[in-house]
């Protein structure tokens, strides 16, 4: 278990008419791209709001490895329309996931980081365009740099490239896995878009309303899954 950094067990969790996440059993091993897939409400947000605890199983647990605490987790949101007038430059932006600070009032070493995600994530030239006048695949990097700026042991990705062009979205996922693959980060990215699953994971998990698939990306048949837009 010295690689894993998160396994569930039984996990399940109960609504009011409906049950999803029936006993889900699956181990991540660090270093690991995770692709979530499945159709309009089988749990796929629900697991991540599991993970991330802001919701509690009904049933069974997540453990991670060595702990909880010791896992810094960076969260990517689907993608949200921001206004043209927002105030914020990229790179205010990105610093307020520093205790909520602004520029200047950083610590030394949180100016070096920022510097750092602003060039990992190809928003160097773009740090002091407001915000709001950016396209949305560079909003959606502004989110993924917020989220690395806590140097993450788990990066996870929640429909993060819904609603972005085609271009956007391989764009925003090749940096994703060039991250994994340089640093070492695991990630865990739910979509809908299976091709782009295939291109960038390594491995998978279905959610089905009988049950779930787990296993290498490879092994995901397409004529098996049916996408949506609802989120559960």
């Amino acid at each position: 278990m010295d690689d894993l950094i998160l396994a569930t067990h039984d996990l399940q969790e109960q609504f009011t008419e409906k049950r999803v996440l029936n006993n889900l059993n699956f181990a991540l091993h660090r270093g690991r791209f995770l692709s979530i897939v499945g159709e309009n409400g089988v749990g796929k947000t629900t697991l991540v709001r599991i993970i991330l605890g802001q919701l509690k199983p009904t049933h069974g647990s997540v453990e991670f490895f060595p702990s909880r605490k010791a896992i810094r987790i960076g969260y990517v949101p689907q993608f949200r329309n921001i206004d043209d007038e927002y105030p914020l430059s990229v790179k205010n932006f990105v610093a307020l996931n520093f205790t909520h600070s602004l520029m200047p009032w950083l610590k030394p070493q949180e100016r070096h980081r920022l510097t750092e995600v602003l060039a990992e994530t190809d928003l160097t030239k773009l740090q002091n365009e407001p915000l709001g006048r950016t396209s949305g695949g560079e909003k959606q990097r502004a989110y993924l740099a917020q989220a690395l700026t806590m140097q993450p042991d788990l990066l996870i990705l929640d429909e993060s490239t819904a609603s972005l062009d085609p271009i956007a979205k391989e764009q925003l996922l090749r940096l994703v896995r060039k991250l994994n693959q340089q640093t070492g980060v695991t990630v865990i990215s739910v979509t809908h878009d299976i091709p782009l699953a295939k291109q960038f994971s390594d491995d998978y998990l279905l959610l089905q309303p009988e049950g779930y698939q787990f296993g290498p990306i490879d092994q995901l048949q397409v004529s098996e899954y049916q996408g949506g837009e609802q989120h559960v």
